[in-house]
């Protein structure tokens, strides 16, 4: 595998330092430069063009989103984010994942070397997940800390088997779940939902606090009702109820109405919301009043909850490989027997419309 070369932007000497130094450290990746600004990288860049740009959003002189759009309609480029943990700042990197950045690396505004140092495996696995992107699919939509140690399925949250799992009815759930390119696919997938559509339920890998940003954008450009899930939520027709950042979602059943529960817990395939916790409980919850669609994003979180949707009667669905900017996932599902279809992107809506008919 060819080194990945990566250009770091951030106008905080320290943060380029850390991050430098995180990323020089790890095999396989080489940092070409670190500048303070855009405009100075831009210089480096007309003599080396980077596999990967690591970009905050926050500058002076040009901000990150305004260099991120020239990027993608001069050379589509891999890029991370690394954005700061405020709300100001999640709503800033929701414009900027919009503009077609690849992934989402916060930071805090003190202890931040301290902070740095301990996310540094987040950080390089962003970068090498980024590196592997089809940013194709993201420029062109554009135009219009984790654990490692241990690997807990879902276990850790729900047990398996589906006791309360209900036979067929005209009450129709949709759960997806997505990762790597996921805001920009959802984004594609939710604006042209008609507003009479199934409930759906979504986990996309995000951190805490930018998923509030993102299902507020999300709920402005769509005709369906978009938010950040909260515990007793009902799951209803028109309404799409995205997991919160650094919590588990549980799709619920009480009589004839779906709702959803929010819990903590330990990390789940290293994530936390995790698909595969979702789409258990949805496999318990609903069975075969379900659809479950598994779409980009990278690593194999989801694909033994969609063979659990799959068993307990769903009808499943997977992102194919053409439409995705990581096929990561998906293919894991697939591998695993767990898909009953692929289908592209532009498919999607319409395999949820059809649901209700």
């Amino acid at each position: 595998m060819k080194t990945i070369r990566t250009l770091v932007v951030d106008d905080s000497a320290v943060v380029r330092q850390v991050v430098s130094g995180l990323l020089e450290r790890a095999p396989g990746i080489e940092v070409i430069a670190a500048c303070a600004d855009p405009l100075l990288a831009r210089e480096r860049m007309r003599l080396s063009w980077p596999d990967v740009i690591v970009l905050d959003v926050e500058m002076p002189r040009m901000d990150g989103i305004t260099f991120l759009r020239q990027i993608m309609e001069e050379r589509p480029t891999p890029v991370v984010i690394c954005s700061t943990l405020t709300e100001q700042g999640a709503r800033t990197t929701i414009e900027a994942m919009a503009a077609g950045a690849v992934a989402i690396v916060t930071k805090p505004k003190i202890g931040l070397k301290d902070f740095l140092l301990e996310s540094g495996d987040e950080l390089v696995a962003a970068v090498r997940a980024a590196a592997r992107a089809n940013v194709r699919h993201l420029a062109a939509r554009a135009a219009g800390p984790q654990q490692v140690a241990q690997k807990l399925n879902a276990d850790a949250i729900l047990p398996a088997g589906s006791p309360t799992a209900m036979v067929k009815t005209t009450e129709r759930i949709v759960a997806i779940g997505t990762s790597t390119g996921g805001t920009q696919a959802l984004e594609q997938v939710l604006t042209g939902l008609p507003r009479v559509c199934p409930g759906i339920v979504i986990v996309q890998h995000m951190p805490e606090k930018f998923t509030a940003a993102f299902a507020a954008r999300l709920d402005s450009l769509s005709e369906i009702t978009v938010k950040e899930a909260a515990s007793g939520d009902r799951v209803m027709p028109g309404r799409a109820l995205i997991a919160p950042g650094g919590r588990h979602l549980l799709l619920k059943r009480s009589g004839a109405q779906y709702h959803v529960d929010v819990v903590d817990g330990p990390l789940v395939n290293r994530h936390r919301p995790s698909v595969d916790v979702l789409f258990r409980s949805v496999a318990r919850s609903a069975g075969a009043n379900a659809l479950g669609i598994i779409m980009t994003g990278m690593g194999d979180d989801g694909a033994a909850g969609l063979l659990e949707m799959r068993q307990a009667g769903a009808h499943t669905l997977a992102q194919d490989e053409a439409s995705c900017v990581v096929f990561g996932m998906p293919k894991e599902a697939v591998k695993r027997g767990a898909v009953m279809r692929q289908v592209p992107l532009g498919q999607i809506g319409a395999e949820i419309s059809a649901l209700r008919r």
